[in-house]
Order: C-alpha cells, then structure tokens, then sequence
C-alpha cells in the first residue's frame, strides 16, 4: 500500500524554520528519523519510508503554498495512490502552538495551501494534520506572524511535537485515520 504524506511550506532559505514552514519540519523530521533524505524532482522534494511494509512518499511541494495542490495531484496520479491514502500536514493559526489535531476532512480556514488543493482535487475530503502554531500577533500582523520563526519557548517542545507528528503519520498508515484520530486528537 501507498501513501502520499505531503508537509506544506514555503521553499527558499527566507522561510526555513518560519511557522507556515511546520509541514516541511514535520516530515524533515520524519525522514531523518528513517535515515532518509529528501531528493530534488518535479513539483517537490520526495524520498520514500518504509513503515511495516506500506510505502510512504513524503513530499515537500516546490510551488509555493499557493500551488500546493500542482504538486499534490502529480503525485498522486504519477504513484497512483488514492486520496484516502493523502495525508497533508499543515500550519494552524487556530490552534495553541504544538497542538496536533488529525481531520479526515474540512475546510481550509482561510490556508492557501489547502484552499488550492481542494481547488485542484475538486474536494475537500482528504485527510490533514493541523500543527498548531498559536495565534499571538497584533491585530493586522497575521502575515508576520505565520511567515516569522518561532520563539525560543516553542523551540523547548519542538523535537517532541515532531515526534508525535511523526507517530500520528505512522498510525494513520497502519491503523487508518478513524483509529489515529481516537487515539491522538483526544491528547
């Protein structure tokens, strides 16, 4: 079985490490976890994960966030993986920081990335992994906000949001997304 695991961001040295960029550090971290690294291709940086016997493409889009849904539907048609075999991971303002909440489907609330994916696909019924981000800006600062880096008090409990990302992705593979949001959303 095949699955597309897709962590949303920004490419360029500018977003490295910014909150908008918390997909992209969610499967850096998991690929580092399986000794993988991340190869230059079309529309994304992709490298493959074995998880007990399912493979795992992760990829980190290289069209921007607006145009995130390009590269996820290439993906998906190129490796034939079904779109509930999509997982999308991806920054939440609504969310206190390091929350992680798992949704078989929704709507995009007010993220471009996803807005352009559901566009793409024609559907907002695909799973996604929302990391939250916080949401402490000034009125009118949500841009900084989202495209600034986060605060030494995140930087504390990063490695262990990441690591329980990196579980939530496993457990959607092997135990489907019913199973995984029952188990982690509840946290």
């Amino acid at each position: 079985m095949k699955y597309l695991i897709v962590g949303l961001g920004n490419i360029g040295p500018e977003y490295h490490e910014t909150r908008h960029n918390i997909g992209f550090m969610v499967v850096d971290a998991f690929a580092k976890e399986a000794g993988k690294s991340f190869v230059d291709g079309r529309y994304g940086f992709t490298t493959s994960v074995s998880v007990k016997g399912r493979q795992l493409l992760l990829l980190k889009p290289s069209t921007y966030m607006n145009l995130s849904g390009n590269a996820v539907r290439y993906w998906m048609q190129k490796e034939n993986i079904p779109l509930e075999n999509v997982l999308i991971i991806v920054d939440d303002l609504a969310l206190p920081f390091g929350t992680l909440r798992l949704k078989s489907k929704g709507s995009d609330a007010g993220h471009n990335g996803l807005k352009h994916i559901a566009a793409t696909l024609g559907t907002t019924n695909y799973a996604r992994l929302r990391f939250g981000i916080g949401n402490e800006f000034p009125r009118g600062g949500q841009i900084d906000f989202v495209l600034g880096h986060f605060e030494e008090e995140d930087w504390k409990t990063m490695d262990e949001r990441l690591k329980t990302a990196g579980e939530i992705i496993k457990s959607f593979c092997l135990a489907g997304i019913d199973i995984t949001m029952n188990q982690f959303n509840k946290k």
